[in-house]
Protein backbone atom coordinates (compact mmCIF):
# COMPACT_ATOMS: atom_id res chain seq x y z
CA UNK A 1 0.00 0.00 0.00
CA UNK A 2 1.07 3.72 -0.48
CA UNK A 3 -0.84 6.94 -0.97
CA UNK A 4 -0.57 6.90 -4.43
CA UNK A 5 -2.14 3.48 -4.61
CA UNK A 6 -5.19 4.53 -2.10
CA UNK A 7 -5.33 7.47 -4.47
CA UNK A 8 -5.87 5.36 -7.54
CA UNK A 9 -8.26 2.80 -6.08
CA UNK A 10 -10.29 5.57 -4.18
CA UNK A 11 -10.41 7.25 -8.01
CA UNK A 12 -11.29 4.22 -9.45
CA UNK A 13 -14.31 3.57 -7.14
CA UNK A 14 -15.57 6.74 -6.91
CA UNK A 15 -16.29 6.38 -10.73
CA UNK A 16 -16.89 2.81 -11.25
CA UNK A 17 -17.81 1.13 -7.57
CA UNK A 18 -21.06 0.12 -8.56
CA UNK A 19 -19.51 -2.18 -11.15
CA UNK A 20 -17.27 -3.46 -9.03
CA UNK A 21 -19.37 -4.76 -6.11
CA UNK A 22 -21.92 -6.09 -8.72
CA UNK A 23 -19.16 -8.14 -10.32
CA UNK A 24 -17.25 -8.84 -7.28
CA UNK A 25 -14.17 -7.20 -8.64
CA UNK A 26 -11.38 -7.24 -5.88
CA UNK A 27 -10.74 -3.60 -6.36
CA UNK A 28 -13.91 -2.45 -4.11
CA UNK A 29 -13.32 -0.79 -1.21
CA UNK A 30 -15.02 -2.53 1.78
CA UNK A 31 -16.25 0.31 4.30
CA UNK A 32 -13.92 0.30 7.46
CA UNK A 33 -12.52 2.73 10.33
CA UNK A 34 -9.56 3.22 9.94
CA UNK A 35 -6.23 5.99 11.47
CA UNK A 36 -2.77 6.42 9.53
CA UNK A 37 -4.48 4.23 6.36
CA UNK A 38 -5.08 0.96 9.04
CA UNK A 39 -8.25 -0.62 9.26
CA UNK A 40 -9.68 -1.02 12.67
CA UNK A 41 -10.69 -4.35 14.30
CA UNK A 42 -14.30 -3.93 15.54
CA UNK A 43 -13.87 -6.44 18.77
CA UNK A 44 -13.30 -4.50 22.29
CA UNK A 45 -10.22 -5.89 23.43
CA UNK A 46 -8.27 -6.00 19.46
CA UNK A 47 -9.75 -2.17 18.84
CA UNK A 48 -8.33 -1.21 22.66
CA UNK A 49 -4.69 -2.27 21.45
CA UNK A 50 -4.88 -1.03 17.87
CA UNK A 51 -6.07 2.36 19.32
CA UNK A 52 -3.04 2.23 21.73
CA UNK A 53 -0.70 1.30 19.12
CA UNK A 54 -1.61 3.98 16.18
CA UNK A 55 -2.99 7.00 18.15
CA UNK A 56 -2.65 6.41 22.06
CA UNK A 57 -5.31 5.77 24.47
CA UNK A 58 -9.06 6.47 23.75
CA UNK A 59 -11.31 9.30 24.99
CA UNK A 60 -14.72 8.83 25.14
CA UNK A 61 -15.05 11.55 22.77
CA UNK A 62 -15.06 10.11 19.11
CA UNK A 63 -14.40 12.36 15.97
CA UNK A 64 -15.20 10.28 12.75
CA UNK A 65 -13.95 11.56 9.79
CA UNK A 66 -16.56 10.92 6.80
CA UNK A 67 -14.37 11.94 3.37
CA UNK A 68 -16.49 12.52 -0.19
CA UNK A 69 -16.34 11.61 -3.97
CA UNK A 70 -13.42 9.72 -5.40
CA UNK A 71 -11.37 10.15 -1.96
CA UNK A 72 -9.98 8.54 1.06
CA UNK A 73 -9.23 8.94 4.74
CA UNK A 74 -5.83 9.53 4.10
CA UNK A 75 -6.70 13.15 2.10
CA UNK A 76 -7.69 14.38 5.29
CA UNK A 77 -3.91 14.20 6.82
CA UNK A 78 -2.14 15.08 2.86
CA UNK A 79 -1.15 18.37 3.66
CA UNK A 80 0.73 17.32 6.83
CA UNK A 81 -1.99 19.19 8.97
CA UNK A 82 -5.79 18.94 9.58
CA UNK A 83 -8.55 20.61 11.95
CA UNK A 84 -8.39 16.94 13.82
CA UNK A 85 -5.10 18.03 15.26
CA UNK A 86 -6.62 21.50 16.94
CA UNK A 87 -9.82 19.18 18.01
CA UNK A 88 -7.61 16.44 19.33
CA UNK A 89 -5.35 17.86 21.27
CA UNK A 90 -6.99 21.04 22.53
CA UNK A 91 -10.76 19.24 22.36
CA UNK A 92 -10.03 15.51 23.22
CA UNK A 93 -11.21 14.02 20.63
CA UNK A 94 -10.12 10.43 19.30
CA UNK A 95 -10.28 10.84 15.47
CA UNK A 96 -11.40 8.23 13.42
CA UNK A 97 -11.61 8.01 9.67
CA UNK A 98 -14.25 6.44 7.67
CA UNK A 99 -12.61 4.72 4.71
CA UNK A 100 -15.56 3.77 1.99
CA UNK A 101 -16.45 3.21 -1.88
CA UNK A 102 -18.21 6.63 -3.22
CA UNK A 103 -19.54 4.90 -6.20
CA UNK A 104 -22.31 3.40 -4.49
CA UNK A 105 -25.84 5.44 -3.50
CA UNK A 106 -25.30 7.60 -1.02
CA UNK A 107 -28.35 5.90 0.73
CA UNK A 108 -26.56 2.50 0.07
CA UNK A 109 -23.37 4.15 1.92
CA UNK A 110 -25.68 5.32 4.80
CA UNK A 111 -27.28 2.10 5.57
CA UNK A 112 -23.56 0.81 5.69
CA UNK A 113 -21.94 3.18 7.85
CA UNK A 114 -25.13 3.18 10.10
CA UNK A 115 -24.28 -0.10 11.21
CA UNK A 116 -20.65 0.47 11.35
CA UNK A 117 -21.25 3.08 13.70
CA UNK A 118 -23.49 1.00 15.96
CA UNK A 119 -20.28 -1.75 15.72
CA UNK A 120 -18.05 0.93 16.62
CA UNK A 121 -19.53 2.27 19.51
CA UNK A 122 -20.40 -1.43 21.00
CA UNK A 123 -16.33 -2.07 20.59
CA UNK A 124 -14.88 1.27 22.25
CA UNK A 125 -13.35 0.56 24.81
CA UNK A 126 -14.44 3.08 27.66
CA UNK A 127 -17.83 4.43 27.82
CA UNK A 128 -18.49 7.21 24.68
CA UNK A 129 -19.70 10.71 25.70
CA UNK A 130 -19.74 12.46 22.56
CA UNK A 131 -19.67 11.41 19.00
CA UNK A 132 -19.03 14.02 16.02
CA UNK A 133 -19.44 13.26 12.29
CA UNK A 134 -16.90 15.95 10.80
CA UNK A 135 -18.13 15.29 6.95
CA UNK A 136 -16.43 16.78 3.37
CA UNK A 137 -18.45 17.17 0.27
CA UNK A 138 -20.37 14.18 -0.20
CA UNK A 139 -19.04 12.66 3.24
CA UNK A 140 -22.09 15.22 4.22
CA UNK A 141 -24.85 13.34 2.20
CA UNK A 142 -24.12 9.81 3.74
CA UNK A 143 -24.26 11.01 7.28
CA UNK A 144 -27.43 12.49 6.77
CA UNK A 145 -28.38 9.24 5.09
CA UNK A 146 -26.75 7.52 7.54
CA UNK A 147 -28.90 9.49 10.88
CA UNK A 148 -32.42 9.13 8.96
CA UNK A 149 -32.04 5.16 8.36
CA UNK A 150 -30.76 5.29 12.20
CA UNK A 151 -33.63 6.71 13.20
CA UNK A 152 -35.56 4.75 11.15
CA UNK A 153 -34.14 1.42 13.19
CA UNK A 154 -34.19 3.21 16.55
CA UNK A 155 -29.71 2.64 16.47
CA UNK A 156 -28.24 3.19 19.55
CA UNK A 157 -25.33 5.17 18.36
CA UNK A 158 -27.89 8.00 17.11
CA UNK A 159 -28.32 8.82 20.89
CA UNK A 160 -24.60 9.11 21.02
CA UNK A 161 -24.33 11.85 18.06
CA UNK A 162 -23.67 15.59 19.65
CA UNK A 163 -22.53 17.13 16.57
CA UNK A 164 -22.72 17.04 12.62
CA UNK A 165 -20.41 19.33 11.05
CA UNK A 166 -20.38 19.66 7.20
CA UNK A 167 -17.70 20.71 5.06
CA UNK A 168 -18.74 21.66 1.24
CA UNK A 169 -21.74 19.46 1.43
CA UNK A 170 -23.69 19.64 -1.81
CA UNK A 171 -26.83 19.15 0.07
CA UNK A 172 -29.24 20.21 -2.74
CA UNK A 173 -26.52 19.02 -5.45
CA UNK A 174 -23.54 20.28 -7.71
CA UNK A 175 -24.24 21.75 -11.15
CA UNK A 176 -20.66 20.41 -12.34
CA UNK A 177 -21.99 16.97 -12.30
CA UNK A 178 -24.76 17.73 -14.82
CA UNK A 179 -21.66 18.25 -17.00
CA UNK A 180 -19.24 15.53 -15.91
CA UNK A 181 -17.00 18.21 -15.27
CA UNK A 182 -16.96 17.02 -10.78
CA UNK A 183 -14.30 14.36 -11.78
CA UNK A 184 -12.27 16.39 -14.47
CA UNK A 185 -11.63 18.63 -11.51
CA UNK A 186 -11.37 16.07 -8.45
CA UNK A 187 -9.14 13.70 -10.33
CA UNK A 188 -7.25 16.45 -11.92
CA UNK A 189 -6.16 17.85 -9.26
CA UNK A 190 -3.93 15.06 -8.01
CA UNK A 191 -0.97 13.53 -9.95
CA UNK A 192 -1.77 9.70 -9.18
CA UNK A 193 -5.46 9.95 -10.32
CA UNK A 194 -4.75 12.77 -13.39
CA UNK A 195 -5.21 9.68 -15.76
CA UNK A 196 -9.07 8.87 -14.97
CA UNK A 197 -9.68 12.92 -15.15
CA UNK A 198 -11.70 12.77 -18.93
CA UNK A 199 -14.01 9.58 -17.50
CA UNK A 200 -16.75 11.56 -16.09
CA UNK A 201 -19.38 10.17 -18.45
CA UNK A 202 -19.31 6.72 -16.97
CA UNK A 203 -20.54 8.10 -14.41
CA UNK A 204 -21.52 5.84 -10.98
CA UNK A 205 -24.35 5.94 -8.76
CA UNK A 206 -22.39 7.90 -5.87
CA UNK A 207 -21.60 10.78 -8.68
CA UNK A 208 -25.45 10.48 -10.48
CA UNK A 209 -26.42 10.90 -6.47
CA UNK A 210 -24.80 14.18 -6.28
CA UNK A 211 -26.73 16.37 -9.40
CA UNK A 212 -29.89 16.72 -6.70
CA UNK A 213 -28.48 15.60 -3.41
CA UNK A 214 -30.14 12.55 -3.12
CA UNK A 215 -29.79 10.60 0.27
CA UNK A 216 -32.87 8.19 0.50
CA UNK A 217 -33.24 5.14 -0.95
CA UNK A 218 -36.68 6.17 -2.07
CA UNK A 219 -35.52 9.22 -4.09
CA UNK A 220 -32.33 7.85 -5.81
CA UNK A 221 -32.49 7.86 -9.52
CA UNK A 222 -33.05 4.23 -10.97
CA UNK A 223 -32.55 3.03 -14.62
CA UNK A 224 -32.87 6.56 -15.62
CA UNK A 225 -30.27 8.07 -13.75
CA UNK A 226 -28.66 10.03 -16.65
CA UNK A 227 -31.42 11.41 -17.45
CA UNK A 228 -31.77 14.78 -17.12
CA UNK A 229 -34.88 14.58 -14.81
CA UNK A 230 -36.12 17.39 -12.35
CA UNK A 231 -35.44 16.94 -8.76
CA UNK A 232 -38.15 14.72 -7.41
CA UNK A 233 -36.43 13.88 -3.60
CA UNK A 234 -38.35 13.36 -0.79
CA UNK A 235 -37.64 16.90 1.62
CA UNK A 236 -35.09 15.48 4.47
CA UNK A 237 -34.48 18.01 7.44
CA UNK A 238 -31.76 18.02 9.58
CA UNK A 239 -31.26 15.67 12.47
CA UNK A 240 -33.46 16.05 15.52
CA UNK A 241 -32.09 19.88 17.17
CA UNK A 242 -33.43 19.17 20.50
CA UNK A 243 -34.84 16.33 22.92
CA UNK A 244 -33.94 12.93 22.53
CA UNK A 245 -31.17 12.16 20.55
CA UNK A 246 -30.33 16.30 20.12
CA UNK A 247 -27.75 17.18 17.79
CA UNK A 248 -26.15 20.40 17.08
CA UNK A 249 -25.74 20.60 13.09
CA UNK A 250 -22.88 23.04 11.35
CA UNK A 251 -22.22 24.04 7.94
CA UNK A 252 -19.13 25.34 6.41
CA UNK A 253 -19.39 26.69 3.15
CA UNK A 254 -16.54 27.57 0.98
CA UNK A 255 -15.47 30.47 -1.65
CA UNK A 256 -13.12 31.42 -4.11
CA UNK A 257 -13.86 35.10 -3.32
CA UNK A 258 -11.67 36.65 -1.14
CA UNK A 259 -14.17 39.77 -0.87
CA UNK A 260 -15.85 40.06 2.65
CA UNK A 261 -17.98 43.31 1.44
CA UNK A 262 -20.52 41.80 -1.11
CA UNK A 263 -23.52 40.22 -0.53
CA UNK A 264 -23.50 36.48 -0.05
CA UNK A 265 -25.86 35.91 -2.73
CA UNK A 266 -23.27 37.36 -4.93
CA UNK A 267 -20.33 35.44 -4.24
CA UNK A 268 -19.20 32.30 -5.93
CA UNK A 269 -19.23 28.69 -4.16
CA UNK A 270 -15.77 26.85 -3.58
CA UNK A 271 -14.91 25.58 -7.34
CA UNK A 272 -17.77 22.27 -6.77
CA UNK A 273 -20.53 23.54 -4.90
CA UNK A 274 -22.60 26.82 -4.99
CA UNK A 275 -22.66 28.26 -1.62
CA UNK A 276 -26.39 28.10 -1.16
CA UNK A 277 -26.29 24.27 -1.52
CA UNK A 278 -23.42 23.99 0.98
CA UNK A 279 -25.22 26.34 3.13
CA UNK A 280 -28.46 23.99 2.69
CA UNK A 281 -30.55 27.09 1.12
CA UNK A 282 -33.47 26.33 -1.64
CA UNK A 283 -35.78 27.89 -3.41
CA UNK A 284 -38.42 25.47 -2.04
CA UNK A 285 -38.97 25.44 1.39
CA UNK A 286 -39.56 22.18 2.13
CA UNK A 287 -36.19 21.77 0.95
CA UNK A 288 -34.59 24.41 2.93
CA UNK A 289 -31.91 23.15 5.89
CA UNK A 290 -32.63 24.97 8.76
CA UNK A 291 -29.01 25.33 10.24
CA UNK A 292 -29.15 28.26 13.02
CA UNK A 293 -26.94 31.39 11.56
CA UNK A 294 -24.70 31.24 14.30
CA UNK A 295 -23.96 27.53 13.03
CA UNK A 296 -23.22 28.58 9.33
CA UNK A 297 -19.91 29.71 8.27
CA UNK A 298 -17.89 30.54 4.93
CA UNK A 299 -14.31 30.24 4.25
CA UNK A 300 -13.38 33.04 1.88
CA UNK A 301 -10.34 32.41 -1.02
CA UNK A 302 -10.35 28.84 -0.63
CA UNK A 303 -11.68 26.18 -3.33
CA UNK A 304 -13.74 22.67 -2.32
CA UNK A 305 -10.52 20.61 -1.85
CA UNK A 306 -8.67 23.40 0.78
CA UNK A 307 -11.35 23.20 3.22
CA UNK A 308 -9.89 20.26 4.58
CA UNK A 309 -6.44 21.16 5.89
CA UNK A 310 -7.21 25.19 6.13
CA UNK A 311 -6.18 26.39 9.63
CA UNK A 312 -8.81 28.89 9.64
CA UNK A 313 -11.49 26.16 9.02
CA UNK A 314 -10.11 23.87 12.06
CA UNK A 315 -10.09 27.27 14.39
CA UNK A 316 -14.21 27.89 13.37
CA UNK A 317 -14.42 23.91 14.63
CA UNK A 318 -13.00 24.41 17.44
CA UNK A 319 -15.08 27.55 18.54
CA UNK A 320 -17.98 25.92 17.80
CA UNK A 321 -17.36 21.93 19.32
CA UNK A 322 -15.31 23.62 22.26
CA UNK A 323 -18.93 25.65 23.23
Amino acid sequence: SSPQREAVLAAINGVLGDKLVDTANPLAISMSCRIKGQRLPLEKSALAESLQQLDGAASGKILMLVHGLCMNDLHWTAAGHSPTEILARELGYTPVYLHYNTGLHISANGAQLSGLLEALLNAWPQPVTDLTLLCHSMGGLVARSACHQAEQSSALWRQKLSNLVFLGTPHHGAPLERIGNWLDTLLGSNAATRPFARIGQIRSAGITDLRHGHVLPSSSPGSDRFERLPDQREPLPLPTPGGVGAVRCFAIAGTTSVRSDVPEASLPGDGLVPLASALGQHPDPRHCLAFDAEKQWIATGVNHLALLNRPEVGQQLQRWLGS
